[in-house]
């Protein structure tokens, strides 16, 4: 490879460095706005809280989310999907209990959520 051809090839690479430095994170649509990546596919409401589903490219995550955060009490969320074990994140949270992540592919997953007394089961969805 010639001289200016390296200049060059290094030149187009700064450039590109440069712009993706100057666009910085939160200026695309693939940043999740949220502990979990993907499309929002299900929301699991209950007295206390909500279960909040997400999917990307086969993957399911799973949050419990309390109606008023702040306060520290106890959350748990779990997702299983169709022959597998369940994946469960449980404790004594302000915001959110969870992130939980299964590869589920085209399987039915079954979702939990508890946020101190109130709590859901959805049964087998997403089949």
């Amino acid at each position: 490879m010639g001289r200016g051809r390296r200049v060059a090839l290094c030149a187009a690479l700064l450039t590109a460095g440069l712009l993706i430095g100057l666009a910085g994170p939160g200026t695309g649509a693939a940043h999740a706005a949220g502990p979990c990546a993907g499309k929002k596919v299900r929301t699991l409401s209950f007295s206390t809280g909500a279960a909040h589903v997400y999917k990307s490219r086969g993957f399911l995550c799973a949050v419990a989310r309390p109606h008023k955060a702040g306060k520290r009490q106890y959350m748990s969320v779990s997702v299983q999907a169709r022959g597998a074990r369940p994946v469960r994140n449980a404790g004594q949270f302000t915001q959110y209990a969870g992130p939980v992540k299964v590869y589920a592919g085209k399987r039915c997953v079954w979702v939990r959520g508890k946020v101190g007394q109130g709590s859901v089961s959805s049964g087998w969805i997403l089949c």
